[in-house]
């Protein structure tokens, strides 16, 4: 499987998934922080790849999303954006109500992505 053939894995895999430096609990960069704390914030469950960990992900996830920066947000197969999209989203309250209408699992967990 092909590094693109991976990441669309993932994204279409997991019905919400953030691409992050570090991982929910030891998050390596402020903006990767806050889309977690908001994340958990919304008590839905969450896959999460850590692009230091995977720097192929790293490399080419941008030229698939189109969006240069980390974290990204990618809910129900589609991307949301980076931390500045879901900060304004959060504070209106509209990631909660979007990520409650796709989360199939218990609140509150995140797992890595595979």
């Amino acid at each position: 499987m092909s590094i693109e053939e991976t990441i669309k894995d993932q994204i279409n895999s997991n019905p919400i998934i953030l691409y992050m430096k570090g991982d929910p609990n030891q998050p390596q960069c402020g903006f990767s922080s806050q889309a977690t704390q908001m994340l958990m914030a919304c008590g839905e469950r969450f896959a999460y790849v850590d692009i230091l960990s995977n720097p192929e992900i790293r490399a080419n996830l941008p030229k698939i999303s189109d969006w240069p920066t980390f974290p990204q947000l990618f809910v129900d197969g589609e991307l949301v954006g980076g931390c500045d999209i879901m900060t304004e989203m959060y504070q209106s309250g509209e990631l909660k109500t979007l990520l409650a209408e796709v989360s199939p699992t218990e609140a509150g967990e995140e797992k890595e992505a595979e």
